[in-house]
């Protein structure tokens, strides 16, 4: 039973690559969420 677990894992390209495709774009977005709330000009930022 275990065996049979374990060749139906993918294999560690695969969850690497997994992970990296949620990483990428959540790292990217903070990024620019962080770089718009100390570079936009005032009139720009939202009126709170």
């Amino acid at each position: 039973m275990w065996n049979f677990i374990i060749e139906r894992m993918p294999g560690t390209l695969s969850i690497i690559c997994t992970v990296l495709a949620y990483l990428i774009p959540y790292t990217v977005y903070k990024i620019n969420k962080t770089l718009h709330k100390y570079g936009d000009p005032p009139w720009m930022k939202d009126e709170k």
